[in-house]
């Protein structure tokens, strides 16, 4: 795995960082096949209930894909493919994590990174983040699978306003278009991110799981639900986990669930 993204385990939370501080978190193609293969390393996890995304130091979360290695690693159409490839199938990887995913952002989240943070569920900021994506200014566009993420949080103006303009937008901007969930003071971002994961991974895992599907599939375009879809919204009630859940209720404990 490349060093530019480490994973830690910390109980049930995985937090993966991507780990590149002096050039502000960018990646190059071994950087975005590394975080691919952590992603999916991740969702076929079941002892993880949550996983935090995070940037290395303060200035930034992620300004993306490194520029600098373009031309030895993004110009013959071979490489672009390739590139691409690496590219997609860590976003797609992010995306498909059946576990809930959180974006803890310091500092700015431009290009790849804005695409990053988009794949997440939640998306935590500090006041002094900044958002963007000024890629027209190198003549190079977005995939669908880039784009995708983002149309879904802020729709097709609000890409079209972004990518056309090539500006930066302030964490209240991004917050008022959608881009973010939370904006709190710069100091308190990481034990607010923290706190989000670790209410999340209280909660039961299996259920989690089933909800993000449920609204991922409520909102994919994909037609009337089908029966058995229906059906699946109730298999909660034959898992171990409900029944703790309700017997922790009774006995005004807190659960403990095991995802089954």
């Amino acid at each position: 795995m490349s060093d530019r993204v480490t994973v830690v385990y910390d109980g049930h939370l995985a937090v993966v960082t991507l780990n590149y501080p002096d050039r502000m978190n960018v990646l190059n193609r071994r950087g975005w096949e590394a975080l691919a293969k952590a992603m999916t390393a991740l969702g076929d996890d079941p002892g993880v209930h949550c996983v935090v995304i995070e940037g290395a130091g303060d200035r930034a979360f992620s300004a993306g894909s490194d520029i600098g290695r373009f031309p030895e690693e993004r110009q013959t159409p071979e490489q672009v493919r390739a590139y691409g490839q690496a590219l997609e199938s860590a976003l797609e990887a992010l995306r498909g994590c059946p576990h809930p995913t959180v974006a803890l952002i310091l500092g700015d989240c431009v290009g790849g990174g804005l695409e990053i943070a988009a794949c997440c569920d939640l998306r935590i900021c500090g006041e002094s983040s900044r958002f963007g994506a000024p890629i027209n200014r190198l003549g190079l566009t977005m995939s669908y699978t880039e784009l995708g993420p983002l149309v879904d949080l802020v729709g097709a103006s609000g890409a079209l306003e972004i990518l056309l303009e090539g500006g930066l937008l302030d964490a209240e901007q991004a917050y008022q278009k959608g881009l973010v969930t939370r904006v709190v003071p710069d100091d308190d971002v990481e034990d607010e991110a923290r706190a989000t994961a670790l209410r999340i991974a209280a909660g039961a895992p299996l259920v989690n799981r089933w909800h993000k599907k449920f609204v991922r599939r409520l909102t994919d375009g994909g037609g009337p639900l089908t029966e058995d879809e229906r059906q699946e919204a109730y298999e909660a009630f034959g898992t171990d986990d409900y029944l703790e859940g309700v017997l922790a209720f009774l006995e005004r404990r807190d659960p403990q669930f095991k995802g089954k």
